[in-house]
């Protein structure tokens, strides 16, 4: 059981300062990607399209690309969230305080105890 190095409560929270933060970074940036992917992507669609006739005239070519760009975003936000959660959650394992006391406040990395 884990418990503060300073009071030796056994009342200890966990912080995720890293998982929380990476997690919000990972999902702006993979959202700023899949959409500008997704907009490369109508833009090689809607010159094919021109060249080819448009179907569904200009209102459905600028529809599919706000559509592409939709759902562009939410992809590559939700895995960029993924990421960067992970990223999030090594950097609190190994670098920041990851651990407060509810008693004390005391923030601290718990050390692997050698029996």
């Amino acid at each position: 059981m884990l418990t503060c190095p300073n009071c030796q409560s056994t009342r200890v929270v966990e912080r995720h300062i890293g998982r929380d933060t990476g997690g919000a970074l990972g999902t702006i940036a993979g959202s700023a990607t899949g959409v500008a992917a997704a907009l490369r992507g109508a833009t090689a669609g809607a010159e094919t399209g021109a060249a080819v006739g448009l179907i569904a005239g200009p209102v459905g070519s600028s529809l599919g690309a706000i559509a592409g760009a939709c759902v562009g975003g939410l992809i590559g936000g939700a895995i960029g969230r993924e990421v960067g959660l992970e990223i999030g959650h090594a950097i609190d394992t190994h670098w920041l305080e990851s651990h407060q006391c509810v008693v004390c406040g005391h923030t601290f990395t718990p050390r692997l105890q050698v029996a």
